[in-house]
């Protein structure tokens, strides 16, 4: 008579997704715990530019496209969930999701006119594109001018939960960077994502192979615009103020500063750059202008230390233990 054991021993994959699984939730009980020790404000904004970077971070690292011009997606859905909510009366959801649409119509008009040029070509059209909307802002009506719209109403979330307690807001907030971040991991690790990557890496192969490479870089563009509008939405809450500096070129420098110091095609990296960029303004805000200068110093030693910034300099050996950064 003989007895079958069957004994299951752990695979490297499923070693590697518990490994992933479990770094995952390490940085959400982080998350959740964080305005416990930190002031709730400095995260909220940290997680507000996290999302514009991450959401940058899919044109330029994943599909090679660098963009001058976000910070009009960033801005104007800032100006219109802020007038949504103050004039219209409308619920924070859904002026968040009002201005994240609208952002994503933007993105799906200025995608179609910039993305028949490439390098520097489409860079410029951005740029140019997003200093019309910028005096476009500075001029009609509704956004105010230079004053912006101020006092805008944090509401109640679903009809139910007060934005105006401060930890109410922050964990809206990190609620969206989550689902939103999570989002952007799907549409990376997906067969979509995969052809960016191809796009990415040999244009003209991408072509030979049959795929509409106009298309998925429109798709993408328009994503990438919609999820910055979203981060643009939900700081003009946080803030109570929509104004021209969210809608300025300098938003848009920053968000290009913010992922290469954490790290061009990574997961995590746009929001260790968010994080830093924001902590150097917060801290050394005394400082008056050297705020810039020392900005640039820390930009030039991360670029000469870590050229593939600081996520990317770690990547390697966070894969040599199943973790995907």
């Amino acid at each position: 008579m003989t007895t079958n054991s069957a004994t299951t021993t752990a695979t490297p994959a499923t070693k590697g997704m518990s490994r992933q699984t479990l770094f995952v939730g390490v940085l959400l009980a982080l998350g959740l715990i964080a305005p416990f020790a930190v002031y709730p404000v400095f995260l909220m904004k940290g997680l507000c530019f996290a999302l514009f970077a991450a959401a940058f971070n899919l044109l330029l690292g994943y599909v090679g496209l660098l963009s001058f011009g976000h910070a009009m997606f960033f801005g104007w859905s800032a100006y219109i969930t802020a007038h949504a909510a103050k004039e219209w009366g409308l619920t924070p959801e859904i002026a968040v999701l009002l201005g994240t649409f609208c952002a994503a119509g933007m993105g799906a008009v200025v995608g179609w006119l910039a993305i028949r040029r490439q390098g520097i070509y489409f860079a410029m059209i951005t740029l140019a594109l997003a200093q019309l909307m910028y005096f476009v802002a500075l001029q009609a009506p509704f956004t105010h001018g230079e004053d912006g719209i101020q006092g805008v109403p944090r509401g109640h979330l679903f009809g139910l939960i007060d934005l105006n307690e401060t930890m109410n807001m922050y964990y809206f907030v990190f609620g969206v960077f989550v689902l939103a971040l999570f989002f952007l991991y799907r549409v990376i690790n997906s067969p979509f994502g995969q052809v960016l990557k191809a796009i990415r890496d040999n244009e003209p192969r991408a072509i030979s192979l049959g795929y509409q490479v106009h298309r998925y870089k429109l798709i993408a563009f328009v994503i990438s615009a919609g999820l910055s509008g979203m981060a643009g939405s939900v700081k003009s809450l946080v803030f109570q103020l929509a104004s021209l500096t969210d809608v300025h070129w300098h938003a848009s420098g920053e968000v290009v500063l913010m992922t290469l110091l954490g790290g061009v095609g990574t997961i995590f990296g746009p929001t260790a750059g968010a994080y830093l960029v924001v902590t150097i303004q917060n801290y050394f805000a005394t400082l008056g202008s050297w705020v810039t200068i020392i900005q640039g110093v820390i930009f030039v030693v991360c670029v000469l230390a870590f050229r593939s910034g600081i996520v990317g300099v770690l990547r390697p050996l966070l894969k040599k233990r199943g973790i995907e950064a």
